[in-house]
């Protein structure tokens, strides 16, 4: 389909979603974000996809939602409309599309503000480019984090961290995003989309039945108790392989080691 504000480029197996608002630093107003949820469904459905991976144009990967366009419907809104906004959330992945079984992958290009941060955190792995900077800037503007931001920064790098961030609102390096885990790696500009699309293709290079069972397995464990992970992570892991794959790579594999074991 036709999308008004992101560019949605196929590429083998792997899509690049770049948002296209660089005017705008990627602030997403309602139009982006109807594209958004839009290039989410079509990822989804596409069989021959696998991975995405999501950026931004500019100097910034997104400055969050747009203050004069997407904010505002809510400020002039009823209670009724802000519980209608629960099952969407922003930008499609952070609330609503949220269990996505492929993929994704953030390349955090420059700024990662308010509910572009939240965006980000809503992939499933993020790289950054040396010079990229990550905020929670809604405290400055008289509210926080309400499409994800708190609850995946919790899960992500605990309760301590994140009530450091959202609480200041301050600027977060991306040096120190991967100190404290909230970045997988970080690369010079000029690299971070062939690292970024590199990592996607090693990820559509594996079984997508396992590579799904394991995302699935990963945001199902997460929060409950030890007991309870432990059966799903044996339950998933246990039924999550195609047995023609699985019997034609440990063929291989005996073949390569004269049949040693693991």
């Amino acid at each position: 389909m036709a999308f008004q504000k992101l560019r949605f480029e196929r590429d083998g197996r792997v899509v690049l979603i770049t948002l296209d608002r660089a005017d705008a630093q990627n602030a997403i107003d309602r139009a982006l974000n109807a594209d958004l949820h839009a290039a989410w469904a079509e990822f989804a459905a596409d069989d021959g996809l696998d991975v995405a991976v999501l950026t931004g144009t500019g100097r910034a990967f997104c400055a969050g939602a747009d203050l004069a366009d997407y904010i505002p419907q809510f400020l002039d809104g009823d209670m009724l409309k802000v519980r209608a906004n629960v099952p969407t959330g922003l930008g499609g992945i952070t609330r609503g599309q949220h269990r996505l079984a492929k993929p994704v992958v953030a390349a955090v290009n420059g700024w990662a503000l308010a509910g572009g941060f939240e965006l980000a955190l809503a992939c499933d792995v993020r790289i950054a480019a040396e010079g990229a900077k990550f905020g929670s800037y809604e405290i400055h503007r008289g509210f926080h984090h309400g499409d994800g931001g708190i609850v995946r920064m919790v899960q992500s790098i605990g309760v301590a961290r994140t009530m450091d961030i959202v609480l200041t609102g301050r600027e977060v390096s991306a040096a120190e995003a991967l100190s404290i885990g909230l970045v997988s790696r970080v690369v010079p500009a000029d690299a971070l989309l062939p690292t970024a699309l590199d990592y996607a293709g090693r990820i559509a290079a594996k079984s997508q039945v396992a590579v799904r069972s394991a995302k699935e397995t990963i945001l199902e464990v997460t929060g409950r108790t030890l007991d309870d992970a432990l059966r799903l992570e044996a339950l998933y892991g246990y039924s999550s392989g195609d047995v023609r794959e699985v019997k034609r790579q440990l063929d291989s594999f005996f073949a390569k080691n004269s049949g040693s074991g693991a």
